[in-house]
């Protein structure tokens, strides 16, 4: 049932505490906040368009579902979050635009901003979203507690879609002339191509963008693809600024291992000193955490671009000792980060890390990183390692020094997880998807690319469509266009516009191909 009308703009809370390493993670917050931010302002400038607040046509739910789909003795539920947008709908038989959260949580603003809701507006269709399972407000109490995360899986969550669908379709009397289109990006966009297949008589066609389709335990070709991107000079890099990453790393693991942890921890303003070997690979990987955010988020704001990253790095009007040119460089680096996100040091604890993904509470998980990391260890993978000889970084980011909190946090056998990835791709068909009339959008820039469908192969005819965005990074599609969008960017919304508008037509006239 509906529980209030979303009326308020949500105002963003930007938290100034030091928090542990893995910065990949809270820099992919950031980039969420970013877009609550773009969001925000979108709304507004509708508002002032037009005689009516957009809010005023939404509305908030929830919806009491299964805990288990697939076990009919188990009648357990958990409340999952929805919002629903009148305000374009061409009633009665007005199509539906489902956009899908993700790994972490949703707000009303995912029916109120972005390109699908654009292109809502012109196709007249009701906009709802759904509230990914174990994220946000969508959880029990007690629903991150290891011995409860059995009912956390992307199986799961498309059978929620589906009852979803229902508990919709009885909520508006919608019928088989509603057409339903999905949309998704990363993990959920994902979700969006695999709900085209495992419902194709509920959604009859879906976007699914930077979707990394793909389990892959080792996912050491996203740091192959960081270290290409460094070196596209269309974006703003160059093989100096590849040549500077790869000898700083060098640098900083030769002084870590040979004994100068203290200077190390002084000079990138640790708030630790990283002596014990696993606060030196939290360290590394915090280090190259800015690098690989800056490269995934390229020009979307959230931290700064590859062509200012790499200015820092290759600038020949700073004046820095020749033999250190590079570490000091990084250093720098490090700096610009922590002034970015107000952080007054670099944490690099290990335990810390462990606490912070061992705890349960609900409020100290509203980054769900711990949901994420059991995600990871369960059925996807995506582990970005350095052991390959085209990752720019250090060599000590390994399977291991990741896959290890698999048991450590949740008792998933380290020996266990390639079977797991296996059965994953075996279920969905890894990069050659069992999905039939998906539209699978990706960036030239972004790592996830290499997880998902950037091309229809000879076999596949007209089963899915793709489009290929050179230099755009990841999910920047989904954005609406602003005036610093690379042409490129503009094409492909296009592309993607004239797609939906077509799948709708042929749904209207019953072309079911």
């Amino acid at each position: 049932m509906f529980l209030s009308a979303a009326r308020c703009v949500v105002l963003l809370l930007f938290v100034n505490a030091v928090h542990s390493g893995r910065l990949l993670w809270k820099i992919k917050k950031r980039a969420r906040d970013l877009q609550l931010h773009k969001a925000k302002d979108e709304v507004l400038m509708r508002a002032a368009r037009g005689r009516h607040h957009p809010t005023d046509h939404v509305k908030m739910g929830k919806l009491h579902q299964p805990l288990d789909h697939f076990n009919f003795q188990n009648n357990k539920t958990f409340p999952q979050k929805f919002f629903v947008n009148e305000a374009f709908w061409e009633r009665p038989h007005g199509p539906v635009f489902l956009y899908i959260g993700g790994e972490g949580p949703l707000s009303e603003f995912s029916v109120l901003a972005g390109h699908h809701v654009n292109m809502a507006e012109a196709n007249g269709a009701l906009l709802v979203a759904l509230e990914h399972r174990f994220y946000g407000d969508s959880v029990n109490p007690d629903g991150l507690e290891t011995k409860n995360l059995g009912d956390l899986n992307s199986q799961q969550a498309l059978s929620d879609l589906a009852a979803f669908h229902h508990y919709v379709s009885n909520l508006f009397s919608l019928s088989h002339r509603n057409t339903w289109i999905s949309f998704g990006g990363s993990y959920a966009g994902a979700l969006s191509a695999w709900l085209r297949g495992q419902f194709p008589h509920l959604f009859y066609g879906a976007v699914a963008s930077s979707a990394p389709v793909k389990a892959k335990l080792d996912f050491s070709a996203y740091n192959k693809i960081v270290g290409l991107s460094l070196m596209n000079q269309e974006v703003g890099g160059s093989e100096k600024c590849l040549s500077v990453v790869l000898e700083a790393f060098a640098t900083v693991e030769t002084a870590l291992m040979g004994g100068n942890a203290t200077q190390v921890g002084k000079d990138f303003l640790c708030c630790q000193t990283p002596e014990d070997p696993k606060d030196k690979i939290e360290l590394l990987q915090s280090l190259a955490d800015i690098v690989m955010g800056t490269v995934q988020y390229n020009e979307e704001g959230v931290l700064m671009s590859i062509h200012q990253l790499c200015d820092v790095l290759t600038n020949r009007s700073e004046a820095y000792e020749e033999e250190m040119e590079a570490y000091h460089r990084l250093v720098k680096l490090a700096e610009i980060y922590r002034w970015t996100v107000e952080e007054s040091c670099l944490s690099v604890s290990y335990e810390q890390t462990v606490r912070e993904l061992r705890q349960t509470a609900l409020q100290s998980n509203s980054n769900a990183q711990r949901q994420w990391l059991y995600q990871a260890c369960t059925q996807f993978g995506f582990f970005q390692t350095c052991e390959d000889a085209s990752c720019p970084f250090s060599r000590m980011l390994t399977l291991q020094s990741q896959t290890h909190f698999c048991f450590l946090l949740f008792n998933v056998p380290q020996d266990t997880l390639q079977a797991r990835i296996t059965f994953t791709n075996n279920y969905y068909g890894g990069d050659h998807p069992h999905t039939h009339r998906v539209l699978y959008v990706n960036g030239g820039v972004d790592p996830w690319q290499e997880l998902s469908v950037l091309s229809k192969g000879a076999a596949q005819e007209d089963k899915e469509q793709t489009v290929f965005v050179k230099n755009s990074a990841h999910c920047a599609d989904m954005s609406p266009e602003t005036s610093a969008d690379r042409p490129e960017l503009r094409e492909a919304r296009g592309a993607m516009e004239t797609q939906v508008a077509l799948w709708l037509k042929n749904a209207t006239w019953g072309n079911v191909v």
